[in-house]
């Protein structure tokens, strides 16, 4: 665990090197927009229908983003009631409350989340991670998150029906229906095929956290204060109420390990897309995820050893 962590700062380190010297002359921002966009909208589709295509279906299957999306929620309350109160003590900025409320609600589940449960649980984890990606995480994000985002931001403002569009639109959606579809009719792929899939899904991880070092500047102290309560929100209140909704709806095993340490997972990259779409604290989102990233190097094997009691 500990080594997938300090790959993670060294993959971002590399970011902030090529942001620092430019190769080539590319700009960082313009360069972070590609590799966005060829992960969203390419690579991270191939990994879903891999996994759903071979995934066995059960119970959890529905359970697991019913908790994350219950978790989701309750994070966006308590965080939004925690920097409500900030406020009256503290000049706190709309823009910065907006980054702060996305920064502790939504975890890098996917993009981090898939290194870490392969690597304790085995492949098998990997279906659990694409469940609460795909069904809660990210529809949340662009509903949800943009409805917050736009609030509290000063850039585009896009409508409910808009946000669903843009769900709709999603590649990564549709891999998974696809998945799912011919998981459900008893196809078997042929080996050649998944070997490729397999193949073209590497790049996912080290991609989205280059991605992390290229968006990075140096933090402003008021920056590190504030953003204490979202490091404790996102990185211990989250798991908690992710285990007490396990528990309740009866899951258990790896499903249930996998959701608590999902839930626990440092800020999610792509709150940095949303954040500069609607010009929310830009730098403040951009250290979030780095800050969260850090103490997650204390709190994500705490966690893990809590949930391996069941």
């Amino acid at each position: 665990m500990f080594d997938n962590l300090i790959s993670f700062f060294l993959i971002a380190g590399f970011g902030v090197f090529f942001q620092w010297k430019k190769p080539g002359d590319i700009n960082p921002d313009v360069a972070r927009h590609v590799i966005n966009t060829t992960v969203i909208r390419f690579f991270l589709p191939i990994l879903c229908f891999k996994v759903m295509a071979t995934a066995s279906i059960d119970k959890n299957t529905v359970l697991l983003p019913l908790a994350a999306m219950i978790t989701i929620f309750f994070a966006i309350l308590i965080s939004f009631i925690t920097y409500t109160m900030v406020g009256k003590i503290a000049t706190l900025h709309k823009e910065e409350k907006g980054a702060l409320i996305l920064g502790s609600s939504f975890g890098n589940v996917t993009f981090l989340g898939l290194l870490f449960l392969t690597s304790l649980y085995g492949q098998s984890a990997a279906k659990y991670v694409l469940l609460y990606d795909l069904l809660a995480t990210t529809p949340l994000l662009f509903l949800a998150g943009s409805a917050i985002a736009a609030y509290y931001g000063r850039g585009q403002k896009l409508t409910i029906k808009e946000n669903f569009k843009v769900v709709a639109e999603l590649p990564p959606i549709w891999t998974l229906v696809a998945g799912f579809a011919v998981n459900f009719s008893g196809i078997t792929l042929p080996s050649f095929l998944l070997t490729t899939l397999e193949l073209m899904s590497i790049p996912i991880a080290p991609l989205m956290i280059f991605s992390i070092g290229l968006a990075l500047s140096f933090p402003k102290l008021k920056h590190a204060i504030i953003a204490m309560p979202a490091v404790i929100i996102k990185l211990c209140v989250a798991p908690i109420i992710s285990f007490g909704l396990a528990r309740f709806f009866g899951m258990d095993g790896l499903a249930l390990k996998s959701v608590v340490m999902e839930s626990a997972m440092p800020t999610m990259a792509l709150t940095l897309v949303l954040s500069s779409q609607h010009k929310l604290d830009h730098n403040l989102s951009s250290f979030l995820i780095i800050f969260t990233t850090t103490v997650a190097l204390i709190t994500l094997p705490l966690t893990a050893r809590l949930v391996s009691v069941f």
